[in-house]
């Protein structure tokens, strides 16, 4: 708990955060890459360049500090956090290092306006903050039998399967003697890849399209195309380009809150683009273990042609006799069944007052949907999201 005396001067200088927050953070991240290059290697670096980690971070804190006397709204936010934190490895030791730059950055930005009391404050907020989060995953850690900071696993490429026009399926198998990681409906997992050209090793999250217990972990990597305002992906790229059969991958522990919550209560899947690969891990797990549990799954693409798992997701449909079918496609050519045009949820019927919500896809899209679902009375512990990069989605009250 936030001391009494720290208290009012978080509460005076939250806003200045706020305001400077993005400007403290990437010059946080500029001291201390400087000063421990090495953690190039935990962060994406494309999201360092176009400023969406410093935001995420500068939101973090800010909310963390606005809201710590608030569980129900804070807990969901360290929870992402630290499922994030789980799946890179990150260390308690590392927390140290965090804390001193951007404590350092602080007032290295704000200059005279952060005194010694309000550097003290924000001090302990911040400690407040890391330690919440550590034995959060410390818990994580256990449940997956992993240890933070050990060497990452090495899984053989069993399969390559081309899902889509710009979307390959790589399913993973274990060494021999290693068991296949287990893992909930909706999680993803962490790929390490070297990239040469920066002298870094780039680490990235994807879905697990399979469901849990198969022999392998498969993963759906969209190629991501360069645009007039972004790069190419790199690694994306590059695993479409070298990652062939029989190559290894080094991974990291499945993580993720996104996650098929247990029981009987109807599942609402919406998703859009390569945001059906968490859906198509639920649809699988549903038609092995609950079939007859009622099911709407709702789905956007641009075309046929770019429908990942098209075919697999409506095979799983059709197994699961409580299920509905919703698609739309911008260009609905050689898809009968989809409608023309964006998703509109105005279209499906009322569901029961139970259902849980899943939604996954670009962030206009999922704010889209969350809006449309929060019109029509759903409530918001029954919205469940996966974002793909930092998480700038969450909208605090």
């Amino acid at each position: 708990m936030l001391s009494t005396s720290a208290r009012p001067i978080i509460e005076a200088t939250v806003p200045v955060l706020l305001a400077n927050g993005e400007a403290i953070t990437r010059h946080f991240y500029n001291r201390m890459f400087n000063a421990h290059p090495a953690l190039k290697n935990l962060f994406n670096m494309g999201n360092q360049a176009v400023g969406e980690q410093p935001q995420a971070l500068a939101r973090a804190v800010y909310a963390f500090a606005a809201h710590m006397d608030k569980p129900e709204v804070i807990g969901p936010v360290l929870d992402r956090i630290a499922h994030k934190h789980v799946s890179l490895g990150i260390t308690p030791a590392q927390y140290t290092i965090v804390g001193r730059h951007l404590l350092a950055s602080l007032g290295e930005v704000l200059g005279e306006a952060v005194t010694p009391e309000v550097a003290a404050a924000w001090d302990e907020v911040y400690w407040l903050m890391a330690t919440e989060l550590v034995a959060r995953e410390a818990r994580l850690y256990q449940e997956r039998n992993w240890h933070a900071g050990q060497p990452w696993l090495e899984m053989e490429v069993a399969a390559r399967e081309a899902v889509s026009a710009d979307a390959l399926a790589f399913t993973l198998k274990p060494l021999e003697g290693q068991p296949v990681p287990d893992f909930v409906p909706g999680q993803y997992l962490s790929v390490a890849l070297p990239i040469p050209e920066l002298g870094l090793t780039q680490v990235r999250q994807y879905s697990l399209s399979n469901a849990p217990g198969e022999a392998g972990l498969r993963i759906t990597v969209k190629r991501v195309a360069a645009t007039a305002t972004t790069p190419a992906g790199q690694v994306s790229n590059r695993l479409h380009a070298s990652l062939h059969v029989g190559d290894l991958l080094r991974v990291g522990p499945p993580a993720g809150d996104f996650q098929l919550k247990d029981g009987g209560a109807p599942v609402v899947l919406i998703s859009a683009g390569v945001g059906i690969t968490p859906m198509l891990s639920i649809l699988n797990h549903l038609a092995r273990h609950q079939p007859g549990r009622p099911v709407v799954f709702a789905h956007a693409g641009t075309d046929a042609a770019h429908y990942a798992h098209r075919f697999e997701a409506e095979a799983l449909l059709d197994a699961l006799p409580q299920a509905a079918y919703h698609l739309w496609l911008e260009n609905p050519a050689g898809a009968p069944q989809a409608q023309p045009g964006r998703m509109d949820l105005a279209q499906l019927p009322a569901q029961p007052a139970d259902a849980e919500y899943y939604l996954c896809g670009p962030l206009p899209f999922m704010q889209a949907q969350r809006r449309t679902l929060l019109a029509r009375g759903v409530v918001s512990a029954q919205i469940h999201y996966e974002v793909f990069g930092p998480d700038l989605f969450a909208e605090l009250g």
